[in-house]
């Protein structure tokens, strides 16, 4: 769906269109419950998160300017929402990893994994993220399942573009070692 496209669903759905707001479910969906999981960990509260996210959107769609896009408005919704839902817990720290891993190291193992069948490279990476802490995770999905920009990062998740840049470096680096260490990919 084009930019245009979903501009006029977004102004049908502002007129009373329940159709209009249906496709724009359809379509968002799947990355709300993903962002949602990637944060709470747990299934059932993801799919209670995504479904409140978009009873908030339609309640709140007429204030939605157009100025972002409106995927990145939504997230933040969504994001929101699974924030509030963890404050309970306790936010978990770590040091910085101190390992060195080199470009060639990298490059090697980015080669190495694009070699396997994209059935399988996708599932690999799929249970690799999934054992990620959750803002790693969450960072992730976003830069690369969805394909938003440091930017768009930044916008859903209220971190500042360097920290966004910091913590994709580091969440790479994670998922390269759990990648590494199950055979997925040498070092």
């Amino acid at each position: 769906m084009e930019k245009t496209d979903e501009l006029k669903l977004i102004e049908q759905v502002k007129q009373g269109d329940l159709l209009a707001f249906r496709l724009l479910v359809d379509k968002y969906k799947t990355m709300a419950f993903h962002i949602s999981v990637q944060i709470v960990r747990n299934v059932e509260d993801a799919e209670e998160i995504a479904q409140d996210a978009f009873l908030k959107a339609y309640e709140s769609i007429n204030r939605f300017k157009g100025e972002s896009k409106f995927s990145t408005w939504f997230y933040r919704i969504v994001f929101n929402l699974a924030v509030s839902k963890t404050r309970k817990k306790k936010i978990e720290t770590s040091n910085i990893d101190e390992t060195e891993i080199s470009d060639f190291e990298i490059a090697s193992a980015y080669e190495e994994f694009t070699s396997l069948e994209k059935e399988e490279r996708s599932q690999q990476l799929m249970e690799a993220v999934e054992k990620l802490k959750e803002d790693d995770s969450l960072i992730i999905t976003l830069f690369y399942l969805d394909e938003n920009s440091i930017e768009e990062i930044s916008a859903i998740t209220d971190l500042s573009i360097s920290n966004v840049k910091i913590k994709l470096h580091r969440a790479r680096k994670k998922l390269f070692q759990i990648l590494s260490e199950n055979k997925m990919i040498e070092k």
